[in-house]
This record gives structure tokens, sequence and C-alpha cells, in this order.
């Protein structure tokens, strides 16, 4: 069946790659197509070779150690991205940036919007930091988008205060951070809501703590189970680096 199963996740994998949104989950399935390959290739080497044999061994336990790992990751993911404490009061709020095409928010910064917007009406006082910077294929800062989004949306601009250096999570919290302590923030002490779509919480709270904040997450949600389902297994490769060679 190998054979057949490979072929299969290798097909699966060229068409998710054509699709917009799902490229990771392509690349995946044409690396667990090389997989099944090399499992194959170590089977019939082991057949006849004790070396092959040990081979084989070394490779399946590597291979489960490194799924479990992936799994645990993933239910500590999702069981944060699915948490609600919207209820609890806060300092301060810093909106996370993700892509914008040209002018426009991608599907992931405008519900990252949307959920902003929403929040932000529940806690009328607060400040706001709105934090990403200008990359590729970027004709503004995502706190630019976000901000004019915002206003589009009846926010007032004075609790609107941008951050437009950052190029990653890393950068997004500590820029966040000095425009915070700049607008008489005690980041020590503060609670902050950062708002992220639901499986980059996790992640975006142990980067958060490692800069010195004290956070909590409020999730935006993808309008496609399909994306979703990508990104958060996407989350946990994600996850992996982050652990290994940020901290």
């Amino acid at each position: 069946m190998l054979p057949v199963l490979a072929a299969a996740l290798c097909l699966l994998g060229l068409v998710l790659l054509c699709l917009p949104g799902v490229k990771f989950s392509g690349c995946l399935c044409l690396c667990l197509a090389a997989l099944c390959v090399m499992e194959l290739l170590l089977s019939r080497w082991a057949e006849i070779s004790r070396a092959g044999m040990w081979c084989k061994m070394g490779f399946l336990v590597v291979l489960a150690a490194v799924l479990t790992v992936l799994c645990a990751f993933e239910v500590a993911i999702v069981s944060r991205g699915e948490e609600d404490w919207s209820a609890l009061p806060v300092d301060a709020v810093i909106v996370l940036g993700a892509g914008v095409n040209g002018e426009t928010p991608s599907m992931a910064l405008q519900t990252r919007i949307d959920a902003a917007a929403a929040y932000l009406e529940q806690h009328p006082d607060v400040p706001v930091v709105l934090s990403g910077g200008q990359g590729s294929g970027e004709d503004i800062t995502e706190a630019e988008a976000m901000r004019r989004a915002l206003k589009a949306k009846g926010m007032p601009e004075d609790r609107l205060l941008l951050e437009e250096s950052s190029t990653s999570t890393a950068e997004n919290f500590a820029f966040s951070k000095v425009l915070l302590e700049d607008h008489d923030i005690d980041t020590d002490t503060a609670v902050i809501a950062v708002v992220t779509n639901d499986f980059h919480i996790f992640r975006a709270k142990l980067i958060a703590q490692r800069e010195g904040l004290t956070t909590i997450g409020v999730p935006a949600e993808l309008p496609w189970w399909w994306l979703t389902a990508n990104y958060y297994v996407r989350e946990a490769f994600a996850l992996t680096k982050t652990l290994i060679f940020d901290f």
C-alpha cells in the first residue's frame, strides 16, 4: 500500500500547491509522500541487511518521536486558541499585523481587524497598539491598513497607536512595549489583550512572555475550515522553530 499512498499524497500535494492559502499543506503532503518512499526503501533494505534493519528501526523511532512532539504542540495550540478571556479587564490592547495585498488587508488581517473592533467596543477606555510594518507586496504598513479599517468602523483615531516598524511577532511585542511605555502604561504590571488569529495565540503568548509582557488572547477565526486546519498544522512547525531558535 505504501506506493499507492505515496502517489496519492504526491498528487494531493501538487493540487494543494496550486490553491491559495494552503501551500503549506501541499508541501506537507509532498514530504509525507517522501517519507512513505523512504520507509519502502528501508523496508526492502532491511529484508537483505542487518544494517538496513537497524536503519529502519532508527527511522521509525525518530519519526514516532517527532510525531509525538508535534501532536503535543498541536493540543496546546488548539486548546489555547479556544479560550475566551474577553470578560477580563485589561490595561491595553495590541493587534498583531498580518499580510496586506497592496493596500487591502489579507483575509488573516481582516479577521483580526473584525475581532479587534468587536473587542474594543467591549473595552472602550483602553489604548490600542496596531502593530505591523511594511513587507514585500505591501504598499502601506500593516498598522496603517488596520487604522484605516478600524476608522471606517467608527473607531476614534485618538485611541489608535501605530507601531509601523516591526517585521516579526517578536518585534511586534518589543516595539509595542516601548510605545505603551511612552504612553504611560506600566508594562511590568499591565495586562494586555493580544488580538491575533486563534492558531497563533499560543506562540504569541510565549513570545510576549519573553518580552516581559502579561497577556491574554483575543482569537480571530478564519472563515473556512480548511484554511484553519492548514494554519493550525503549520503553527506546530512554527512553534518548533520558535522554541529551537528563539528561546
